[in-house]
């Protein structure tokens, strides 16, 4: 259960929510550029962008959920379960598994369009990082400045979608999601117009009447819709404070607070934490679901040209200011 955003007010904002009912001891990572990126059916790219983003690492690599590179170009895997296949390895394809495919692209891509054409040659494949880590059934969101893409790989192969709306949640694929936001254009962030009848004298007795109907659950359905709603009637000053705190208030929105959301087996989804990165500076900013305060990292702050990853634990205990 995951959400993400894209979010264009002067720079550009790329984050997301992460839902989940336990942790893989994630940290924030920075790649800088001489740190080798292995893949298992391609040569290692000894040379490549730097890039910012949470990971879970695991045998000294960095397992990404999603990151940034320097120029700008960024990339989140969500929760796709059901409808992620992945394949045997393909003749004359770039055969990448799934948990690569993160730094694979954007360790050699400096935006959307670079993409396009990596992503024109892939298969993923059914390839998993160990025994102890099988595979995760994703689909992916690529953004950069000026445009998004959506990445599913499915049973009759690889999709490429182009993103107008600036949402990614979890199933059903991406095509039904684009397409339910049809069932909602009657929806608006005016005051209510009586449209009911003109026999009738109704009149709206409260603010917000024009979304009724907003879906307010923590389905991936109804998350798509509420966090596409206030991201397209979102209004904020240019200025990065301004955006930032917008961009937190959007992923408040369609959060999983502890208890509201069971499993199968019982155990609460939460948020385990939120992340927004501005794709100008390359400025990481993340609350966990124990400290709502925003952290900040910069990766412009650190050595890029290095062959070591940095990492930062988060910081899980509350953090408070006090006035007096």
């Amino acid at each position: 259960m995951c959400t993400s955003l894209v979010y264009r007010n002067g720079n550009s904002y790329f984050g997301r929510n992460l839902d989940l009912e336990y942790s893989y001891q994630e940290e924030v990572v920075i790649t800088p550029q001489k740190m080798p990126l292995s893949f298992h059916m391609k040569e290692k790219l000894d040379s490549h962008y730097a890039f910012i983003g949470m990971a879970a690492v695991a045998e000294g690599v960095p397992l990404y959920y999603e990151a940034a590179n320097e120029k700008g170009l960024a990339m989140a895997g969500l929760n796709f379960p059901d409808n992620a296949v992945y394949h045997e390895a393909v003749k004359d394809k770039d055969n990448i598994a799934p948990f690569e495919l993160i730094p694979w692209i954007i360790g050699q891509c400096a935006d959307v369009m670079e993409a396009k054409k990596l992503l024109s040659k892939m298969n993923l494949v059914n390839l998993p990082f160990s025994e102890r880590l099988p595979l995760a059934p994703l689909h992916w969101v690529l953004s950069d400045e000026h445009e998004n893409l959506i990445v599913e790989s499915t049973n009759d192969g690889l999709h490429i979608y182009e993103d107008k709306i600036g949402v990614l949640t979890n199933n059903p694929p991406y095509e039904y999601h684009r397409w339910n936001m049809n069932n909602y254009q009657h929806l608006s962030a005016k005051n209510a117009q009586n449209e009911f009848s003109e026999q009738l004298n109704l009149e709206p007795y409260a603010q917000g009447m024009g979304a009724i109907g907003l879906p307010g659950d923590f389905s991936s359905a109804s998350r798509f819709v509420k966090a596409a709603f206030l991201l397209n009637n979102a209004v904020s000053e240019k200025n990065e404070e301004a955006n930032v705190s917008q961009f937190f208030h959007m992923l408040d929105g369609v959060a999983m607070v502890k208890g509201s959301v069971l499993t199968p087996q019982g155990h609460p989804d939460v948020t385990i934490y939120s992340c927004c990165i501005n794709l100008s500076k390359g400025m990481y900013y993340y609350k966990t679901y124990g400290n709502n305060q925003i952290t900040v990292i910069s990766m412009a702050k650190e050595e890029l040209e290095g062959s070591s990853m940095i990492r930062y634990s988060l910081i899980h205990e509350q953090q408070f200011c006090y006035v007096q």
